[in-house]
């Protein structure tokens, strides 16, 4: 899949709208991909939230707290299709 983030707007509510390279857009809540703890607690504070970034080189959104998202799983996410397995099949 991998889709590179080009745009990323923090929203209210943990939310941010995302654009994707492929013109894909939506809006992702955050709160309920991640718990706000480790590297993600800073993200409780709405102005540390509000620094996101999209890092050209890794494709997806950041924060200066080290923080970041798989861009597969906000993809996902977005588009309502399921992320794809790659577990063995059992024999």
């Amino acid at each position: 899949m991998l889709k590179d983030i080009v745009e990323a707007v923090p929203l209210d509510g943990y939310r941010l709208k995302l654009r994707f390279e492929d013109g894909t857009t939506g809006t992702v809540d955050v709160s309920r991909c991640v718990q706000f703890s480790g590297v993600f607690a800073p993200l409780l504070d709405p102005v540390e939230f509000a620094t996101v970034k999209v890092d050209a080189e890794l494709g997806t959104v950041c924060w200066p707290c080290g923080a970041d998202l798989d861009p597969d799983v906000l993809y996902a996410i977005v588009t309502g299709t399921p992320l794809p397995s790659f577990e063995e099949p059992a024999q």
